[in-house]
């Protein structure tokens, strides 16, 4: 029998994997789920001694039900084994003090992006194979720093799919910037928008939900997709991380197979964490998931309250991949929370959509706490547990994973938890040099751009700058577009006019 994903807000169901990832959104507006999940047992002595690959087919093949094994086994192999990431393996696990850290920046943009946007590409291009797809397809993706550069370097080049990426002009780091706009390939375009990421995040919604736009797109030839992580296929490849993690803490002695562990993650759209959740419902033994925000503490709130109000101020932050005030893959938790009810969700959603808000009801706010705990970082805390890291235990950190750290000091602060608990490192600390660098050392020297910062940090750390991140800024720029949120549709139309021209 197949396996299939439907709407969070009901409107589409029957869904097969490759249908869903190619979508990328269902038609109603809500995300696409798999509606099996609960029914899935796995075979934890058959994983534990996998190495990442093996582990991920095992895991790929319980939710792609229209991929053949020789499928997933070519999509595993193109993305992790094929020299794009800095080692053997994609991920490490690095003891820290009282802490784990699961670093998951060594991909070939220096995130944990990498990890689900260096398969995605492949997952595309066989779910168009799957499907028979006849029209090109067109990503539209909205990013607050790391996506963008993962999913422009994912899907360079690659046939028949283009890539259109918007990024808030002044919302993202130098080095982010940069990466963006260096990055080649006739297929891809990068667009500045001029407001924060939310305005950019929910222009590309309007623009999936645009019936004419859409409607003119498929008279050229062209289908919309996504890379964000409201695509099913960005999520599942995040869910193997958590179970190799685990396992890794097995195989060393720290934990005895079936011990329960914490995960704490940086969290903004909260799609990272809401893949460690699914990891949970697959039967990995999870005490807590501690959900890590910054200035933006929406979710902080949230979990405290029920209340999800998107009507306060908006910090830019030098932790901006979580400068996020509409986290789209809650929506996700809240489906699987209130039993898959979809109409409910579907209210939910269209309270915030015109009213900035929602309230759940207390006894799915004391179902989600039961799992989840929440704090938040301020800037000073996250410089000072940059500082107080590298200090006291020789680790750098980036501002995010700083975040998330602060964030653990003080749940255990507040708990006594004592259990093992592993941080979700989510980028180099090269991507945020200037702030790391003010963080541990004070002011920056004057005169000194942000490119010398990463060589001075690597000189006074004793560390190295990420091969990717050397000699960026001596590469030229191959995009220069800007537009306002408003007309982010016409840089659309003007991408299909030349991509159509060029086939």
């Amino acid at each position: 029998m197949k396996e299939h994903f439907l709407s969070t807000r009901g409107g589409e169901s029957n869904i097969s994997a490759s249908e869903g990832i190619i979508k990328g959104l269902a038609a109603d507006g809500g995300l696409f789920v798999p509606s099996f999940i609960h029914d899935i047992t796995i075979d934890f002595d058959a994983l534990k001694n996998k190495n990442y690959g093996e582990m991920a087919k095992a895991l790929f093949s319980l939710f792609l039900d229209d991929f053949s094994e020789e499928q997933i086994e070519a999509c595993i192999h193109n993305a992790y084994y094929t020299g794009k990431f800095e080692d053997a393996e994609p991920v490490r696990v690095k003891k820290v003090g009282d802490r784990f850290f699961l670093e998951l920046f060594h991909g070939p943009t220096c995130a944990f992006k990498d990890m689900a946007l260096t398969i995605l590409p492949h997952l595309m291009t066989t779910s168009m194979e799957n499907v028979q797809v006849d029209k090109d397809i067109l990503i539209l993706t909205a990013t607050s720093g790391d996506t963008g550069k993962a999913a422009l370097a994912g899907f360079a080049d690659v046939p028949r799919i283009n890539i259109l990426v918007y990024y808030p002009q002044d919302g993202v780091s130098t080095i982010q910037e940069k990466q963006m706009l260096t990055q080649k390939g006739d297929n891809t375009c990068v667009v500045g928008v001029s407001g924060n990421f939310d305005d950019t995040q929910t222009g590309v919604k309007k623009i999936f939900a645009d019936d004419a736009l859409v409607a003119e797109l498929d008279a050229a030839g062209f289908d919309f997709s996504s890379a964000n992580s409201i695509n099913i296929g960005r999520l599942l490849p995040q869910v193997v991380y958590y179970f190799y993690s685990y396992f890794e803490l097995v195989k060393a002695g720290e934990i005895a197979q079936g011990d329960p562990v914490n995960f704490v993650v940086p969290t903004g759209n909260f799609g990272n964490i809401l893949a460690g959740y699914y990891a949970k419902l697959l039967g990995l033994p999870v005490n807590r998931f501690i959900c890590a925000s910054n200035s933006n503490n929406i979710l902080t709130d949230f979990f405290a309250t029920g209340d999800y109000n998107r009507n306060r101020d908006f910090y830019k932050t030098i932790s901006p991949s979580m400068d996020i005030l509409i986290s789209s893959n809650l929506e996700r938790l809240l489906f699987d929370l209130s039993g898959g009810d979809t109409t409910f969700v579907a209210k939910l959603m269209s309270d915030l959509n015109t009213k900035g808000d929602y309230t759940i009801p207390a006894d799915l706010l004391e179902k989600a706490r039961g799992l989840f705990s929440a704090g938040y970082a301020d800037e000073e805390a996250t410089q000072m547990a940059i500082h107080d890291q590298f200090v006291d235990q020789g680790y750098l950190m980036d501002p995010h994973t700083a975040v998330a750290s602060r964030v653990y000091d003080d749940y255990v602060a507040q708990t006594g938890d004592t259990t093992p608990t592993i941080i979700l490192s989510t980028a180099s600390p090269y991507k945020f040099g200037h702030s790391v660098y003010e963080s541990i050392f004070g002011e920056i020297p004057a005169g000194m751009d942000d490119y010398q910062v990463l060589d001075a940090l690597a000189e006074k750390t004793g560390t190295t700058i990420p091969a990717p991140l050397k000699n960026l800024d001596a590469k030229p720029n191959c995009h220069s577009k800007t537009c306002t949120a408003n007309t982010m549709a016409d840089c659309v139309r003007a991408f299909v006019k030349e991509r159509g021209a060029a086939r």
